[in-house]
């Protein structure tokens, strides 16, 4: 059996980031930069006052109390155009220009303001003031290329005046459900029958992680259906297949694909669960086989399925995405597979995630599934480990 660092490297292995198209701003949240965004203007554009209050001359209120002659205002969007003078202030606002001349703001409550004349009460400050670029200048990177937008990213690309931003194209992910026993969801069941859950959850875990998934419906345990709706996937750039990946007669997906030129990389993966997943290559397409079991099956697709996405959108490299906890209770030694267990975790006071194994690891309990928020990820024959132990998690709830 393959090792899961060794499957994960041949999934990856390849994978260039896909082609570019432009989205409205308003359309781009989630989405991947495919070219970095350099500001095409200054922010703020011109000194602007922090605060409500006056534009002074620090020189004419170093001595207290000053009373200064108001000649005129600056508001937010109408700025005050003169230059203020000795002994001269102009009312100011938020946001508003600081008039040439100006170099300090007096807040409104330091002064009093009285049939056109200012007195100030306190001294002001030029801390009031920000200064012309403060935030950004025009022609520096705001964002590299590779990040994914969200709503800090959107709000900054919107205050450089972008329209419009280039992102990495969505990786099409095909679904194809296999099994005679295997109905949609809302169908009325025959006896032997079972819903079809394990589509549902990996087209939700495709869009989350910036895929856009397509539901090629339930095959029949029949070459040529497996056949035929595998085709009429063909342009996605993923193909997943759910189920028929294991050794007996009725395991027909390998066979069906491999009819079509489906060449296979690997198959047995030592990892529990997912143990039967297998890869290969379809044409242009690239083919993950995951387990029938629901369990199985999303634990399969989040360890590869998900970075073969990461990379296909040009996302960063190199960061693991193990985390580390603390055992809240005693585990056995691990066997000869890397063990997914799982697990529910609390907080401890001092930032510490403290986890604990479901009873039940049965890979066919979808329940027990939801109600883990990570994975502890033990490593082939790990030793038995004591509560308090350091261990690895894979967050669901991030996932």
């Amino acid at each position: 059996m393959l090792s899961v660092a060794e499957a994960l490297a041949r999934v990856t292995r390849d994978i260039a980031p896909l082609g570019a198209e432009r989205v409205a701003l308003d359309k781009a949240a989630g989405r991947v930069l495919a070219e970095d965004i350099v500001a095409t203007l200054t922010q703020p554009p011109f000194d602007a006052s922090a605060m409500d209050g006056y534009a002074v001359r620090a020189t004419d209120v170093a001595k207290l109390p000053a009373s200064l002659k108001l000649v005129g205002a600056s508001v937010a969007g109408a700025g005050f155009r003169s230059r203020v003078g000795q002994g001269e202030a102009v009312r100011i606002f938020t946001g508003a220009p600081v008039p040439s001349g100006a170099d300090s703001i007096v807040i409104q409550e330091d002064a009093e303001e009285l049939d056109g004349t200012v007195t100030v009460k306190r001294p002001g400050s030029a801390n009031h003031i920000r200064r012309r670029g403060q935030d950004f200048k025009e022609g520096g990177v705001l964002l590299a290329a590779g990040t994914k937008l969200g709503p800090r990213e959107l709000m900054l690309a919107a205050a450089t005046n972008e329209a419009e931003l280039s992102v990495r194209r969505k990786p099409k992910v095909a679904i194809l459900a296999t099994g005679d026993e295997v109905v949609p969801p809302g169908s009325e069941l025959m006896a032997d029958q079972i819903v079809s859950s394990v589509p549902v959850g990996l087209g939700a875990l495709i869009e989350r992680h910036g895929g856009e998934p397509m539901s090629l419906g339930i095959a029949k345990d029949e070459i040529e259906s497996i056949a035929t709706l595998a085709k009429s996937g063909s342009a996605a750039d993923i193909l997943i297949t759910i189920g028929g990946a294991s050794v007996g007669e009725r395991d027909l997906v390998t066979r069906a694909l491999g009819n079509e030129g489906l060449e296979v990389d690997f198959w047995k993966i030592a990892m529990r669960p997912g143990k039967p997943s297998f890869y290969g290559r379809l044409g242009h397409q690239r083919v993950l086989g995951v387990p029938g079991n629901p369990v199985s099956a999303y634990i399969a697709a989040l360890v590869f399925l998900v970075p073969m996405l990461d990379r296909m959108l040009g996302l960063p490299e190199g960061t693991s995405r193990l985390q580390e906890a603390v055992l809240g209770e005693p585990l056995e030694a691990n066997g000869e597979r890397e063990h997914y267990m799982r697990a529910a975790s609390v907080w401890r006071e001092d930032g510490a995630r403290v986890v604990r194994p479901l009873p039940s690891q049965d890979s066919s309990l979808v329940a027990a599934l939801a109600q883990a928020d990570c994975l502890i990820v033990r490593a082939p024959h790990a030793p038995a480990l004591g509560a308090g132990a350091a261990v690895k998690i894979l967050a669901l709830d991030a996932d």
